[in-house]
C-alpha cells in the first residue's frame, strides 16, 4: 500500500518535506492546499490574527524537494462551498493562476482533488494532462454516482463510511477496475460515522477567515463529535467510526493501491506516517485520527494492540447501520485502558465504565 499525505508546517520547524523523505518508501503523494484559498481544512497561511504571507514560500520549496524525491503532487481544490462565485469567471481564473504559477515553477500538480464539478471542468479543458480525483467531501456512495461524473474524474475517494466493509470496497473496486478508474480511501479519519453534522462543519470550514469578523454565541461548539465526546460514556462511538487501523491496511491492498492520511492539522504527522507505513502501531489509537480525542477520551487510552484479531469483521458488520448489538462495547472493554497518574505508561486497572 502506498500513501498519501497532507502538506503541513510543522510546530517544531521542521521541513514536511524532510519527514516525508524518511517514508519516501511508502508515500507517493503530498496533497496541499494554496495559500489563503478555500479548502477542506482552514486555508494555509490565514491562522492566527495575523495573515502569514511568507507561507507561499515555505511551500514552494517543500513542492520543490518534494519533486527532487519523485513525489507526485496533489493540489486540493476540496473547499464544499465556494460562495457565491462557485460558477464564476473569478473563480476559473483564479485556478487557472495557480496553475499557470505552478507550471512556470516547473511545480505543476500531477493531480488536482475538488469537490467542485466545476472546478474539475475547467482543469479538464485547460490543463487536460492533469489526473481530477473526487474529493471524499463529495462523500461519494454508489457506483451510480461515480458513472454520473465519468467524464470529469480519472480517480474517486470512496465515502469514507462504507469502508469498513470490504465487500462494499470490493464491490466499487472492481467498477472503478473495468471503466478505467481508480479507487481511494481516506484511513485515518476520525468523523463519526454518517455525521449528520457534516455538511454543517465543512461550510463553517470553508468560510473559517469570515467567522472572526462576527461576534459569535459564546460556548456554542460547533463540531458534534466533540460535544458528543465530552461524555465518556459515548467513547464506543468512536469504535463506530471509518478509520481502519494501521494493522488492518493490508486487507485492502486488493482492492485499492493507494490510501489518503490525513495529516495537515495534526499534531504529530510522522507518528501518522510511520504508523501506517510500518503496518503497525502501539499506542492510542486515538492518537491516529484527525480529529484526534485522545484529550476527550483522557485518562482512557485506546490501546491498539488490544484489538481482537476479528476487529475488521466485527466493523464490517456495522459498516451501514448500527443496531447496538454489543459487539463495540465488549471491544471496547478489551482496549480501554486506564492512565495511572504514578506511571508513565498504561496500566489496566477498573473497567472504563467505572
Amino acid at each position: 500500500m502506498q500513501f498519501a499525505v497532507g502538506y503541513q508546517e510543522p510546530e517544531n520547524g521542521e521541513d514536511f518535506s524532510g519527514i516525508v523523505a524518511d517514508y519516501r518508501f511508502a508515500v507517493a503523494e503530498v496533497y496541499f492546499s494554496w495559500p489563503f484559498f478555500e479548502a477542506g481544512r482552514p486555508a494555509l497561511g490565514s491562522a492566527g490574527d495575523v495573515p502569514d504571507w511568507e507561507c507561499q514560500e515555505r511551500l514552494e520549496q517543500n513542492l520543490v524537494s518534494l519533486r527532487a524525491m519523485g513525489v507526485k503532487l496533489d493540489l486540493l481544490f476540496n473547499a464544499n462551498c465556494f460562495g457565491g462565485g462557485s460558477i464564476s469567471e473569478k473563480l476559473k481564473d483564479q485556478v487557472c493562476s495557480i496553475l499557470d504559477h505552478l507550471n512556470n515553477k516547473e511545480l505543476a500538480p500531477e493531480i488536482i482533488t475538488t469537490t467542485s464539478p466545476f472546478i474539475a471542468k475547467v482543469v479538464r479543458h485547460f490543463f487536460p494532462g492533469i489526473e481530477i480525483r473526487a474529493s471524499v467531501n463529495m462523500r461519494l456512495d454508489s457506483t451510480l454516482a461515480m458513472e454520473y461524473f465519468s467524464s470529469i474524474f480519472d480517480s474517486f475517494y470512496l465515502k469514507r463510511d462504507l469502508q469498513r466493509n470490504l465487500n462494499t470496497v470490493k464491490l466499487f473496486s472492481k467498477w472503478c477496475a473495468s471503466h478505467g478508474k481508480k479507487l481511494l480511501l481516506l484511513a485515518n479519519s476520525g468523523c463519526l460515522r454518517n455525521c449528520p453534522n457534516q455538511t454543517f462543519h465543512d461550510n463553517l470550514v470553508a468560510h473559517d477567515s469570515e467567522l472572526s469578523s462576527f461576534r459569535n454565541v459564546s460556548g456554542y461548539q460547533p463540531h458534534l463529535c466533540r460535544h458528543l465526546f465530552r461524555n465518556k460514556n459515548n467513547m464506543e462511538e468512536f469504535l463506530r467510526g471509518s478509520w481502519i487501523r494501521p494493522d488492518d491496511v493490508k486487507k485492502y491492498e486488493p482492492y485499492c493501491s493507494l490510501m489518503k492520511l490525513a495529516t495537515r492539522q495534526h499534531t504529530h504527522p510522522r507518528m501518522v506516517i510511520e504508523a501506517y507505513a510500518s503496518g503497525c502501531f502501539h499506542g492510542n489509537l486515538a492518537d491516529l485520527t484527525e480529529p484526534s480525542f485522545s484529550e476527550e477520551f483522557a485518562p482512557w487510552t485506546l490501546m491498539n494492540d488490544r484489538f481482537p484479531e476479528n476487529w475488521t469483521d466485527i466493523a464490517g458488520d456495522c459498516a451501514v447501520n448500527c443496531n447496538h448489538c454489543g459487539k463495540c462495547g465488549e471491544v471496547l472493554k478489551q482496549i480501554a485502558v486506564r492512565i495511572s497518574e504514578s506511571f508513565p505508561t498504561a496500566v489496566a486497572s477498573k473497567s472504563w465504565t467505572s
